[in-house]
């Protein structure tokens, strides 16, 4: 028998958007880092080269703001990783969001301080 999850009650929570060339994928955490929801574009339905649309990003955002808004959520900070096309509409849907208020917004992308040698350039 399964058990019942209770529903937590969190205020304050921090919204990560994972912006790739292929997917978008959102995770709404607490303050800690425990994961309350998540979303993507893949887990929507989008196949192929639709993952990585603007309008994939907005429809996965929506989908986690809601199951995030069930859990009692009113303040979110943004936290942004990643080149993907989905990246800015990701934040604009957001900041969009009724009942939802936005503190702070960061960028999180990992960059080289000269680190390792990158793959070489594609060629078309």
């Amino acid at each position: 028998m399964a058990k019942k999850k209770a529903k937590k009650s969190i205020a304050k929570a921090v919204v990560y958007v994972a912006a790739t060339f292929n997917n978008t994928v959102i995770t709404v955490t607490d303050e800690m880092g425990n994961v309350i929801a998540w979303s993507s574009a893949g887990a929507l339905g989008f196949k192929g080269s639709k993952k990585s649309t603007p309008f994939a990003a907005t429809e996965a955002v929506q989908d986690a703001m809601t199951k995030a808004m069930e859990n009692g959520v009113k303040e979110v900070g943004i936290k942004v990783q990643g080149p993907g096309s989905g990246r800015d509409t990701a934040v604009k849907a957001i900041g969009a969001t009724e009942g939802i208020r936005v503190t702070s917004l960061k960028d999180i992308t990992p960059l080289p301080h000269n680190g390792c040698r990158p793959p070489k350039k594609r060629r078309v």
